[in-house]
């Protein structure tokens, strides 16, 4: 596999890990997904008064002559008490306003959907595998190289600078792509939510330290820069579609090696 110099022409050529030849298995790759987006939900719960913190009581169709609601015009319902003998307004039931839910959230309810830590690794290894495949990437992407992943040399790391970092990336022909994630999609639907704004997901780099460089690439839409040590199946395959790729030289060759000692993301 040929290695790309910062100024974007080939600089010499490596021998990739068999991680990078695997088969991308799709059905996998989601499934792990699925495990990884669920660490992110927030847990539901509501007050066990919500709903009954009111006057209302249920009085009865024949067990009481107060209060009881007979030959009145009104359903026999949960009904406030107010002055002077007077009934109020239906509460308690879920059907009434101010009511309570009929079938509310619980807080012990399960929601994190569990994964085995082999069949996590082995999704991991066909999510990059998979950024290895023209006929994945080029469905999300305007790439016009045919040679994947991309290998650059490890200065790239030692970048910090954004404007440097986006000389880079157009020297090795992405500037479509960027230019195209620069434009925000909007999201149609709920009122609340009409003017947010997503970006659409660009190149996501990838290095052995991603100190200096995190801090050129956070401010670039839709470019996302990650250490081997850090690397989940929702950065390399968002959606289950393999996404375009920058492998630094030194992560490239020692991904496998990462690979074998993470396992199951347990941190939110």
């Amino acid at each position: 596999m040929d290695v790309y110099g910062l100024d974007g022409k080939v600089a010499r050529s490596i021998t990739l890990p068999s991680v990078f030849s695997g088969e991308f298995r799709q059905d996998l790759v989601r499934r792990a997904l699925l495990a990884e987006q669920s660490l992110n939900y927030q847990p539901q719960g509501h007050s066990v008064v919500a709903g009954f913190q009111t006057t209302a009581v249920y009085i009865g169709s024949y067990d009481a002559s107060y209060r009881r609601g007979r030959h009145m015009g009104q359903a026999i319902r949960p009904r406030q008490k107010l002055g002077g003998g007077a009934q109020g307004d239906v509460r308690r039931i879920p059907s009434a306003v101010k009511g309570h839910r009929a079938h509310p959230h619980k807080i012990e309810r399960i929601i994190e959907e569990q994964i085995n830590n082999k069949e996590y690794a082995k999704a991991l290894r066909s999510a990059i595998g998979g950024c290895s495949h023209a006929e994945f990437i080029k469905q999300r992407h305007t790439y016009d190289g045919n040679t994947f992943p991309i290998i650059v040399d490890d200065k790239l790391e030692g970048i910090a600078k954004t404007k440097d970092l986006i000389v880079i990336l157009k020297a090795l022909g992405i500037s479509k792509d960027l230019e195209r994630s620069h434009k925000p999609k909007l999201r149609r639907g709920l009122k609340r939510s009409a003017k947010s704004r997503h970006f659409r997901n660009s190149v996501l780099i990838v290095s052995k330290s991603a100190d200096k460089i995190s801090k050129a690439g956070r401010n670039i839409p839709g470019v996302d820069v990650t250490s081997i040590n850090d690397l989940t199946v929702q950065r390399l395959a968002p959606g289950g579609t393999p996404r375009l790729t920058i492998w630094t030289e030194s992560a490239a060759t020692s991904v496998e090696s990462a690979i074998t000692a993470q396992s199951v993301r347990t941190r939110r």
